[in-house]
């Protein structure tokens, strides 16, 4: 069990979230986000497959065949793509899955959530394009999870902090995104 260190990663996690969150104007977003992960639920479990270098969820994942964190964690926490998803006897791929657009703050801080585990998970070796290559390397597997309005806009995101970096993006989800409309 790694306690100390699982605490000290979901704490920075949750501190640079923060100041992503702040800086786009979501408060309140910034300061609940993540509270979850200091569950019995969550935390016990991210303290026993602990490794540093990547989320304690997929190792749960890989021993158990599932991740009983990730269940609870994606079912309190809207910035979470899966907490979106419903089912319908009339999904357009057969899956019986729909995704439901997220409203935008939450696709903000799911943008925020991303950058923030990119830079705890890569540490001193963190890029600008880090968030968007893992997003390229999974979204295969999840393109038909995210609505398309959720997908279109964390894209654009992802893309722009790759090209042109974290201020900017900050900068433009602030004062165009979330006051847009």
């Amino acid at each position: 069990m790694h306690i100390w260190k699982h605490f000290l990663t979901i704490t920075h996690h949750k501190l640079v979230v923060m100041q992503g969150c702040f800086k786009m104007g979501l408060y309140r977003q910034g300061l609940m986000h993540d509270l979850s992960k200091y569950t019995p639920t969550e935390f016990f479990v991210g303290a026993k497959y602990y490794q540093g270098d990547r989320s304690p969820n997929n190792a749960e994942r890989e021993d158990k065949g599932f991740s009983e964190a990730w269940l609870h964690h994606k079912g309190r926490n809207k910035h979470h793509f899966e907490y979106w998803i419903d089912y319908s006897f009339k999904s357009p791929d057969g899956t019986g899955l729909l995704p439901a657009p997220m409203p935008d703050r939450y696709i903000a801080e799911m943008f925020a959530d991303r950058l923030a585990a990119c830079k705890i998970y890569n540490k001193g070796y963190y890029t600008s394009k880090d968030a968007l290559i893992y997003y390229n390397r999974g979204v295969g597997k999840m393109q038909h999870f995210l609505h398309p309005y959720t997908r279109e806009k964390l894209e654009l995101f992802l893309n722009m902090l790759a090209e042109k970096g974290e201020d900017e993006t900050f900068r433009y989800i602030k004062y165009e995104f979330l006051r847009r409309k």
